[in-house]
């Protein structure tokens, strides 16, 4: 098996050229990690990872720790986050915090410590005072995605404005009988998502002069079942029914058109629906969707996280507040419409 003596032999370099190189290190021409790279793809070599730890006190793996790994929002980030890591050469851990809090605290107390992450980050997970310090001690960066985090930088649209947006863009079209669809209390363990998107609609519907009626405001969890059940109920009584639905996800928007239809009504004839994410579903049911870039958010994330890792006055400032905000854009499809004459 080739060794790193014999890959600087032919590349016609030193091995610590071939190191650097390899590793991706700065100060290397151009020229020079063309040829090792060459020369380690002649000879079949590969670096030690073990030897690059030693050397570097790095081990290209990044800690992730997210709340669910089985619904589609998280499955998507955790998609582009790893695919955006493999391409800069870094392996990921993924720790997930289904079993409840004792099984966080033996993540931050202690998976995350030890030195076989070099950096950490969170999908809708806000660590904590005492979580941030500890990962400060360790000289360990952390990004949240989903929400501000005091102490440590983030990326994160804005929930209130996303739920704002969906239900300005009912109002356009002339629906003044809105209701809202939210997450309900726990489902949204750390930034509290539901209730923002929640003060999003009712402050449109108040700058709108609309009255927010308190059978027209539902909460379920994020999901297509959730939404089925609550939509039936609220659409089950035809002279108090609103005519659109804004739902605080798209999988919520998808049993709400599941439930109108099996009613009935016609989308978006006789009921309009809205939702935020633009799932991968999204375009096959019709829904018009805020869209928040899921993929793209991941991937963003991760690059920020790279290059903090990469900055060489990292030890300075490990963990520094700074918000990214996510920019967010309607998406409008075939699921909203202008209301029909008399039912305004």
């Amino acid at each position: 098996m080739a060794g790193i003596e014999d890959v600087a032999k032919l590349a016609g370099v030193s091995t610590a050229t071939v190191s650097r190189a390899l590793s991706g290190k700065d100060h290397v021409s151009d020229r020079a990690r063309e040829k090792v790279e060459a020369a380690a793809q002649e000879l079949g070599y590969v670096a030690s990872h073990s030897a690059y730890t030693l050397a570097t006190g790095r081990n290209r793996n990044i800690g992730v720790v997210m709340p669910y790994v089985d619904r589609w929002f998280f499955s998507a980030v955790l998609e582009a986050i790893e695919s955006t890591l493999i391409e800069n050469g870094y392996d990921l851990t993924l720790y997930n915090l289904s079993g409840g809090q004792e099984q966080r605290t033996k993540i931050f107390n202690e998976f995350l410590l030890r030195q076989r992450v070099d950096a950490v980050l969170t999908v809708a997970v806000h660590p904590n005072e005492a979580e941030l310090e500890q990962l400060n001690k360790m000289v360990k960066p952390i990004i949240a995605i989903g929400g501000q985090v005091h102490g440590a930088r983030s990326l994160a649209m804005d929930d209130h404005h996303a739920g704002k947006l969906a239900t300005e863009h009912l109002i356009a079209l002339g629906h003044t009988r809105v209701a809202n669809i939210s997450g309900a209390i726990g489902s949204d363990r750390e930034f509290d998502q539901a209730n923002k998107r929640k003060e999003g609609y009712l402050e449109a519907m108040h700058e709108a002069g609309l009255e927010a009626r308190p059978n027209w405001l539902a909460e379920t969890d994020y999901t297509s079942a959730g939404a089925y059940k609550v939509t039936k109920q609220m659409l089950g009584e035809p002279k108090n029914a609103p005519t659109a639905i804004f739902c605080n996800s798209d999988e919520m928007g998808f049993g709400a058109i599941m439930a109108a239809k099996d009613l009935g009504l016609r989308v978006p004839q006789d009921i309009s629906v809205i939702g935020i994410d633009n799932h991968d579903m999204s375009e096959l049911f019709g829904l018009t969707t805020v869209d928040q870039r899921v993929r793209e958010q991941g991937a963003e994330a991760t690059r920020l996280l790279l290059e903090v890792l990469n900055d060489p006055a990292l030890d300075s400032h490990v963990n520094i507040e700074e918000d990214v905000e996510w920019k967010v854009s309607l998406l409008v499809r075939s699921s909203t419409a202008r209301p029909s004459q008399g039912s305004r």
